[in-house]
């Protein structure tokens, strides 16, 4: 009866010890009784066949494990099929939120201010007096004026229709005709003076600040009123010149703003067309519509330039992507799930962005990256999915 396989190992290593010490007793007996030339004859004899013995015992003990169908434990991993996707890489800079209409209204004649019709939040219209200077007696000569500029219309009126039906004197009418524009043009001159005494809005907006109180000395140049057209809002940033070749108007952005948590997509506006000499950027504005997102001016953003696409790219994360003498490599499950092993795939990359790297070729649709546990793999090693 054949002894079993295990047990004819056993008895392999066993008689390859038992060899060697044999071998070895045998060197010390001839050492010990022979002459020095026959020792080492006798030694050289024993040392060939403890060579010959340790070979037939490798190769039996391989047809054993050979004969025991020892298998390749298969190291399990993840993987992910490759399909086309867009890609776009980014250039992120800083900017703010400005208002396309925003002014800071100041007085433009020195005087006690009597009045202010508005308050922070209040939507006013383009010329709307938003506060009064003290003027002296301007108020009550305007009105004069305006008194005498009505009498003199009347009378230009009437005397122009006796003069259309040829009644009265040519004198009588052009002198009518001259009060009127003298009055005209005087109460023109003083009502543009009146006005100096008086804060307008140069536009349609709402009040964001009003920095002036009623009885407060004002003079010209010192900030009053502020006015805001939260109707129309841009986000403005400066990006480096070295990107002045590949951010261009229309190009697409994706503009964040931290302190809301919000994101828009939109396009720019407006890409400068010189360069500050002291910071050597340029700057680029978008266009916000405040029906998509609620910001106010001076508020922080992120602003994403688009300046790479590729709609059919295949991408992966950047860490997968190995290198090795043959150059960039990825690895690819190869043969179905029961017999899979693990393949280098040698790839040519392109741009990267947010973790992500662009494979220009070495992959195609359907082939299975492996995403997880790739890290100690070896070509043609088994693996299980």
């Amino acid at each position: 009866m054949t002894p079993p396989i295990h047990h004819s190992l056993f008895t392999i290593h066993n008689m390859k010890n038992i060899l060697i010490i044999f071998s070895l007793s045998s060197v010390i007996i001839a050492c010990s009784s022979g002459a020095a030339g026959d020792k080492k004859a006798q030694l050289e004899e024993l040392k060939k066949q403890q060579t010959a013995i340790a070979t037939q015992i490798d190769a039996l003990e391989a047809e054993i494990e050979k004969a025991e169908g020892k298998k390749e434990v298969a190291k399990i991993i993840a993987v992910t099929e490759a399909a086309p996707q867009e890609f776009n890489h980014y250039i992120d800079v800083q900017g703010k939120v400005d208002a396309e209409e925003e002014v800071t209204l100041t007085p433009k004649m020195a005087g006690s201010i009597i009045r202010i019709s508005v308050k922070p939040g209040d939507a006013v219209r383009e010329g709307q007096v938003l506060a009064e200077i003290e003027n002296g007696s301007m108020s009550n000569t305007v009105a004069e004026v305006r008194a005498s500029y009505d009498l003199a219309k009347t009378v230009y009126d009437r005397q122009k229709n006796l003069w259309d039906q040829k009644i009265g004197s040519e004198i009588q009418y052009l002198q009518a005709k001259n009060n009127k524009e003298s009055l005209e043009k005087r109460l023109a001159a003083m009502q543009d003076q009146w006005d100096m005494y008086r804060i307008k809005s140069p536009i349609n907006g709402t009040v964001d600040a009003v920095d002036i109180k009623t009885g407060q000395v004002v003079a010209p140049g010192i900030p009053a009123i502020r006015v805001v057209n939260l109707s129309q809002l841009k986000v403005k940033a400066e990006v480096s010149e070295t990107y002045s070749t590949r951010v261009k108007q229309n190009d697409n952005v994706v503009v964040s703003f931290p302190d809301i948590k919000k994101e828009i997509t939109t396009k720019l506006n407006y890409a400068g067309k010189s360069i500050n000499p002291i910071n050597r950027t340029f700057e680029v504005e978008a266009k916000l519509d405040p029906k998509k997102v609620d910001v106010r001016p001076n508020m922080i953003a992120v602003v994403k330039v688009a300046d790479y696409t590729n709609k059919t790219a295949y991408v992966v994360p950047v860490n997968l992507v190995q290198s090795g003498k043959e150059g960039n490599y990825i690895y690819v499950a190869d043969g179905d799930k029961q017999n899979a092993v693990a393949k280098k795939r040698v790839v040519e990359t392109g741009m990267s962005y947010n973790g992500n790297i662009e494979i220009k070729s070495g992959i195609a649709q359907g082939d299975k990256i492996i995403t997880t546990g790739y890290q100690d793999l070896i070509e043609g090693q088994k693996i299980s999915y």
